[in-house]
């Protein structure tokens, strides 16, 4: 039967070093906020309607999830708060969509992954 850990305590040093002064403990925390974001299914399900189209107003994104307008301003604002989305007023409209490409990829990647199976795996 195969393990999954070591069976004897070892590491390299020269790499681990290498990899401690290149990964910046402060990035790493910014950058788990987006994660813990989408984590959210009601927040995902927004972010990936958002990968379809340019933007949707607050109404739109209710319909989309099926809540009240008040609950997709709340998960909005959320995105909003987190740097995922980008928010502007028409009128008495709001208008959401996401920050940028990055965002648009990383949800895409995501879910091209999950369709391939690989992270059931």
């Amino acid at each position: 039967m195969s393990r999954d850990t070591c069976e004897i305590y070892c590491y390299d040093e020269q790499k681990v070093s290498s990899l401690k002064e290149r990964i910046n403990d402060d990035t790493v925390r910014d950058t788990s906020r987006i994660f813990k974001v989408l984590a959210d299914e009601t927040r995902l399900k927004i972010a990936y309607a958002l990968t379809k189209v340019e933007e949707l107003c607050v109404c739109d994104v209710a319909n989309v999830i099926g809540s009240s307008t008040a609950t997709a301003s709340h998960h909005l604002r959320t995105l909003k708060k987190q740097g995922v989305a980008q928010y502007r007023k028409e009128g008495k409209l709001a208008f959401y969509r996401l920050d940028d490409h990055h965002i648009t990829e990383l949800i895409q990647i995501a879910f091209e992954h999950q369709k391939e199976g690989k992270a059931n795996d």
